[in-house]
């Protein structure tokens, strides 16, 4: 029996996902996320879905609207003094913490510190940072070495890590340890005695938030309202189950089904496929740079001719073109910084004789590649599949590790050698507002064991990173950005797998879904 055929028929007879009671109420909002939460402090993981988890519970100073500009979140507002090296930055009324104690400077203050210490964007801008203090209870207050045109920028992004206020009582906590209380400012509270990890996160309503009372919601911005009383997060790995749920009416959302099941779902009078996510995502593939072979330049540059980026969007996103783009460099397709700069490598034929040439000349003597596989991130899985398939094709030493994305996300944090649960490889994908530019894009980060997973350095991109952001016309931020791709092509902090999007699918009785890059679950409601 076909998978689609077999959904049909299960979903009419109310037998999928028999631990999902039925959705449809009024104040419940049923929801399957892209995986399970690994790690659940929103300093401590990169992870998407752990950012969206980090949206619901916490706040941050600034959001973006649907043109990626920051705008005032938990700010009331800021002024810049001083040519541009004193931000003031007062916080507007009525933010609490799910505690009930007031939100005030010295808890932002402790929590940007915090945050910036795992935040690869701000690290940088922190070395800039001559003092951050609390000048008030209501007014926090950044001095600068040097102007710093983007602050807020930094603060209002939506890319991993994001920079949730917590209570400055847990973010004084133990360095280097993950905070044992979810306590935020957000529109719903974490009910941790709930959580059944691998299957199950619950959030209440927080009936004490107080919205923005000024402009439309948009992106992370503007007013957050909780139309639901609850929402549930449910695990659900297999997808036939999820879309069998969905069609059935046991879930209410479903944040990324498979390619091979939109059909059927856009096929049911009561299910609705969208595009929520309007920013896509940037595909790679990771080397970790500290350990051998990946260490060695001239191996990743080899590998630069060995991957068919068609190959791989059709494994992620099938045959319909709409859905996804070749022919990707080091930044976003829609960005004004994307080039054709040093793109002949990426857009040749495809020679893997050539390749193992390469790979010989470079020094490549059959040292093992531990590669780590999410088989329950259904995107990954398949972009890890073609790239397992290209490398045993080169004979090289693949160790393909077939594991969960909670195990993943944990080691993917190690520096640690392969003897000692380390790794070399990973497949991936980038939130679309990160490769917009050089400023919040983490994967194109050269500061070493300071960068995100996989830690490359590379100081040329990080001098011309600078100069892109002390750069103020367009056509010389175009040129750098230029300089900065065909430094990334010799550098290879990864290799560019093309860009792609992800489709939603949801009950038709659900409106007011914000788009953007972040899965929200304010404004939404059931009509």
């Amino acid at each position: 029996m076909r998978r689609r055929d077999f959904l049909v028929g299960s979903a009419a007879l109310g037998l999928a996902a028999p631990a999902v009671q039925a959705a449809g109420d009024t104040k419940v909002l049923k929801f399957v996320p892209q995986a399970d939460i690994a790690l659940l402090d929103p300093h401590f993981a990169s992870a998407l879905v752990t950012r969206n988890h980090a949206y619901m519970v916490f706040d941050t100073l600034y959001g973006v609207d649907d043109a990626a500009r920051p705008r005032p979140q938990m700010a009331a507002g800021h002024v810049v003094e001083d040519d541009g090296k004193t931000w003031k930055i007062t916080l507007r009324d009525g933010l609490r913490f799910h505690d009930g104690q007031p939100v005030l400077a010295r808890d932002a203050v402790a929590s940007l510190k915090r945050w910036a210490k795992r935040d690869v964007y701000a690290i940088s801008v922190f070395a800039q940072v001559d003092d951050l203090s609390a000048v008030s209870d209501n007014v926090l207050q950044f001095r600068l070495k040097r102007p710093f045109r983007l602050l807020a920028d930094l603060l209002a992004k939506p890319t991993p890590y994001a920079s949730a206020i917590m209570p400055e009582r847990l973010a004084l906590g133990a360095p280097g340890q993950q905070v044992t209380e979810l306590v935020g400012s957000g529109p719903y509270k974490f009910v941790m005695s709930e959580r059944v990890p691998g299957a199950l996160a619950v959030y209440a309503r927080n009936a004490d938030y107080v919205p923005r009372t000024d402009g439309p919601p948009v992106g992370t911005a503007g007013p957050k309202i909780a139309n639901f009383d609850r929402v549930e997060w449910h695990t659900i790995p297999d997808p036939a189950t999820a879309a069998a749920a969905l069609q059935s009416g046991e879930i209410d959302w479903w944040e990324q089904p498979t390619t091979d099941l939109l059909p059927l779902l856009r096929k049911h009078s009561d299910v609705t496929v969208d595009i929520i996510d309007t920013l896509g995502y940037q595909a790679v593939l990771r080397f970790n740079h500290l350990y051998p072979p990946f260490d060695n330049v001239g191996v990743r540059r080899a590998l630069l001719g060995a991957f068919s980026q068609v190959d791989m969007m059709q494994a992620v996103a099938g045959e319909d073109t709409s859905m996804w783009r070749a022919g990707v460099g080091f930044f976003s397709p829609t960005s004004p910084f994307a080039s054709d700069a040093g793109m002949e490598v990426l857009n040749g034929p495809r020679d893997l004789s050539k390749v193992k040439r390469e790979l010989e000349a470079a020094g490549y003597n059959g040292e093992k590649i531990v590669f780590l596989v999410p088989t329950d991130l259904p995107a990954i899985n398949a972009m890890s599949l073609v790239a397992a398939d290209v490398f045993h094709k080169l004979g090289m030493n693949l160790d393909y590790q077939a594991l969960d994305w909670a195990t993943v996300a944990q080691r993917l944090l190690s520096q640690s050698p392969l003897d000692k649960g380390g790794w070399s490889l990973n497949a991936n994908y980038s939130p679309g507002f990160a490769p917009m530019s050089p400023a919040a894009h983490s994967f194109l980060r050269g500061l070493g064991k300071q960068s995100l997973f996989g830690w490359p350095t590379m100081p040329k991109v990080e001098e011309l990173r600078s100069a892109w952001i002390d750069a103020t016309d367009l056509g010389e931020q175009k040129r750098l950005c230029r300089e900065i791709q065909l430094q990334a092509f010799q550098d290879v902090p990864y290799i560019p797998l093309g860009a792609f999007f992800f489709a939603a699918a949801y009950r038709k009785n659900l409106t007011g879904f914000l788009k953007g890059g972040v899965a929200q679950f304010t404004n939404v409601r059931r009509v």
